[in-house]
């Protein structure tokens, strides 16, 4: 049974080919099921392989213990199909590898457009600098599960965002 706020959540929500989203969903319940390293690996390969579907292009993301952010360009799809081939995607990877029961993600997601205006790497840096605030780890680099366009050989987030 659908909850009322999931259904308030969907009104008004637009799909623009093109534009920029910050996409954010939980995991059931809260679940950490993303302290495990290969659980984490297996979204993050649900998430490349939206990008070469060509359904987003991926800026920045990352794989936080029990939610994912996702910053993306919108290519030719809506945001609903996006995340529930996502969703589905990677919850049929982490149950056929044995690292979940039942349902992996929470109903529904949140996404903010960007404006024109917004800064796309203030934005990018304030999503992968995630795990610093949640005190998971002293330095972003120490964190394995992030990952955004403007990385640079040298891997340094400072001088390429």
């Amino acid at each position: 049974m659908e909850r009322a706020e999931s259904n308030l959540l969907r009104r008004g929500r637009f799909s623009e080919p093109g534009r920029l989203y910050l996409l954010t969903t939980v995991t059931h319940q809260r679940t950490p099921l993303f302290q495990e390293l290969r659980a984490a690996r297996l979204v993050i390969r649900a998430l490349r392989h939206s990008e070469r579907l060509g359904d987003c292009r991926s800026l920045a993301w990352v794989v936080m213990p029990d939610h994912l952010h996702w910053l993306i360009e919108l290519r030719a799809i809506t945001l609903s199909s996006l995340m529930r081939q996502f969703k589905s995607r990677s919850g049929t990877a982490l149950c056929k590898a044995n690292l979940c029961r039942g349902q992996v993600w929470q109903r529904g997601y949140h996404d903010r457009a960007l404006r024109r205006e917004d800064d796309t790497r203030k934005v990018a840096r304030y999503l992968i600098a995630n795990p610093l605030r949640a005190g998971l780890v002293a330095q972003i680099g120490d964190y394995p599960h992030w990952d955004a366009v403007w990385l640079t050989d040298s891997g340094s987030l400072h001088n390429c965002l």
